[in-house]
């Protein structure tokens, strides 16, 4: 499985909902579905169906937590110059400057300013220089971008 690039903040959100799942819905499921069984016959039981729906949701959800908690690989910043998953970046597009973080797509948030570093645009910056200009594919066709700085 390969690593889920992550923040150490995002880290702990992912281990606090696991740990909600666990302790707290995986109870107040099992309650519905006791309430539910006590109706009695279950073939025509909406509510019995609802909190199993839930259940299985659930279990699947905390299933995919605890495979992105056991891959997750904490971003570092790298001080080499080159744009890695963790920069910031200032750059240019024609006379439109704009700033966006580099994160693990678990945190990506374009509305933001978080792109993923698997993103046709995060992916096209990862290891460039700060004065590089790059072209990049979109939807829209080809961009040419400057990279105005990096922290």
């Amino acid at each position: 499985m390969p690593p889920t690039f992550i923040s150490k903040q995002g880290l702990e959100k992912l281990k606090e909902e696991l740990d909600y799942l666990k302790k707290t819905k995986r109870k107040e499921i099992a309650e519905r579905l006791k309430r539910a069984l006590e109706q009695g016959d279950l073939s025509e039981n909406a509510e019995y169906q609802d909190a199993k729906d839930q259940q299985a949701w659930t279990e699947g959800r905390i299933a995919e937590l605890k495979n992105k908690i056991r891959s997750a690989q904490i971003i570092k910043k790298e001080k080499n110059g080159t744009i890695t998953v963790g920069s910031q970046i200032k750059i240019k597009n024609g006379g439109r400057e704009i700033e966006y973080t580099i994160v693990g797509s678990q945190e990506a948030d374009p509305l933001e300013g978080r792109i993923s570093n698997e993103s046709p645009i995060g992916k096209a910056f990862l290891g460039h220089k700060q004065g590089e200009k790059i072209n990049v594919q979109t939807p829209e066709g080809e961009i040419q971008y400057k990279i105005l700085a990096i922290s």
